[in-house]
């Protein structure tokens, strides 16, 4: 295997660690924010979907960030923001 091989090999396996991570902090998140009870006033379904919300957002801005790092070690990399993809 070559040395490239070996380093994105890495990188794909640091990724899928990062994901599995982001995505137990996400069913945390969840449990937390339906275990709380900081919106007194309103009803229990407008309640879920609200902190639902707010936890995918939380997510999806994890992710677009991991995919401008991505993006940027790519470019450093191989100079081409999608490598080999002309």
């Amino acid at each position: 295997m070559s040395p490239l091989s070996g380093f994105l090999a890495l990188i794909v396996l640091l990724t899928v660690v990062l994901v599995a991570y982001l995505t137990k902090q996400f069913q945390n998140e969840n449990s937390n924010y339906l275990s709380s009870n900081q919106m007194k006033n309103t009803k229990a379904k407008v309640k879920t979907i609200e902190k639902e919300k707010v936890v995918a957002e939380t997510l999806n801005g994890r992710f677009a960030m991991l995919g401008l790092i991505a993006a940027v070690g790519a470019y450093l990399t191989t100079g081409q923001i999608i490598p080999g993809f002309v």
